[in-house]
């Protein structure tokens, strides 16, 4: 599997908006990288950077990849303009659905190694980024999350005509099946299957942990 990057998007916490009269602070505001390479360090891309490191950031969420092909859904049934970094992504890919990319599947990109890791999961400053007060629960109803990949080898990577490569297909639950597992209301047996993913990220692990306690009772 060969996904082609459109873009490459990174940023700085900046204040997005005044909530309740207090700035909100966020990194989700990207703008298209004008370098020739980035590097690609274990916590996130040359240039970019996260603000509440308690939910975003950290070696399991490095890169937030976003396909491309979402694009007509938002556009034509929810009349959401998309363009590179809509989604707060640092990967803006022209394919790689969530139900073709496994958790633990790894891709080449340059120098860099990427794995991914687990879905996304859409918070408030997702709505205040693309002014629409529906955009998470649109995102929530619809699977159409992108995926996080940690860095497994750090490394420089190209930005222009570049790809991630795949070199491993895990084989494991895909990224739909795990957004779900904590997201949705999926059958017991989709819970199991998506613990049972090597590579799995712990907090995301956690949570499909309690819903299937939660279930048996």
């Amino acid at each position: 599997m060969r996904l082609r990057i459109l873009s490459v998007n990174v940023g700085r916490p900046r204040i997005i908006a005044l909530l309740n009269g207090e700035p909100v602070l966020s990194g989700i505001d990207k703008r298209v990288a004008t370098k020739d390479q980035l590097f690609v360090s274990k916590l996130n891309i040359d240039g970019d950077g996260q603000a509440d490191l308690t939910v975003h950031g950290g070696a399991d969420k490095a890169v937030y990849a976003y396909s491309a092909s979402h694009w007509p859904w938002w556009e034509a049934e929810h009349r959401l303009p998309c363009s590179p970094g809509t989604f707060g992504e640092n990967l803006t890919l022209e394919s790689g659905e969530e139900t073709e990319i496994c958790i633990g599947d790894r891709f080449q990109w340059g120098d860099a190694e990427l794995e991914v890791a687990q879905p996304r999961a859409p918070c408030f400053k997702f709505a205040i980024h693309t002014r629409r007060e529906d955009a998470a629960q649109l995102m929530t109803l619809s699977g159409r999350c992108g995926f996080y990949l940690r860095v497994i080898r750090e490394g420089s990577a190209p930005v222009a005509n570049a790809a991630l490569e795949r070199v491993h297909a895990s084989g494991a639950a895909t990224v739909r099946e795990a957004f779900f597992a904590v997201l949705g209301k999926p059958p017991l047996d989709s819970l199991r299957h998506v613990l049972a993913a090597e590579g799995l990220a712990e907090n995301w692990s956690a949570a499909v942990e309690r819903r299937l306690a939660a279930r048996q009772g």
